[in-house]
């Protein structure tokens, strides 16, 4: 099989770096770059396949949720003081007390 070359500009310390790590694995820079490529491109494929069903049924959620009309937000129709009370509290349950009260645009 022929092989292609392939150009990378790098940092001179990452560059310093990758030499010496493939010096410390027995290999030269090229079979180190493309042992680290591969194996990469290897978790990132097992990580997409793992989640295929997972994607596959957000995309038909969102896709369905795309077929809803909006409801329109009728005027008046704010929280009470007590169901906003309600809200926060359900909020810092999910998100943990620490974080209820630096949210944005809340006060602390």
């Amino acid at each position: 099989m022929a092989k292609t070359r392939i150009s990378i500009s790098l940092d001179g310390s990452q560059a310093e770096r990758i030499k010496e790590h493939a010096e410390r694995a027995g290999m030269d820079v090229s079979a180190y770059l493309v042992h680290a490529a591969t194996r990469q491109m290897a978790e990132t494929d097992a990580i997409e396949e793992q989640f295929a069903g997972v994607d596959a049924v957000i995309a038909r959620a969102e896709t369905e949720a795309g077929a809803f009309p909006g409801d329109p937000v009728e005027p008046g129709a704010e929280l009470t003081e007590q169901e906003r009370r309600e809200v926060e509290e359900a909020l810092g349950l999910v998100h943990g007390a620490d974080r209820q009260a630096s949210r944005p645009g809340h006060a602390a």
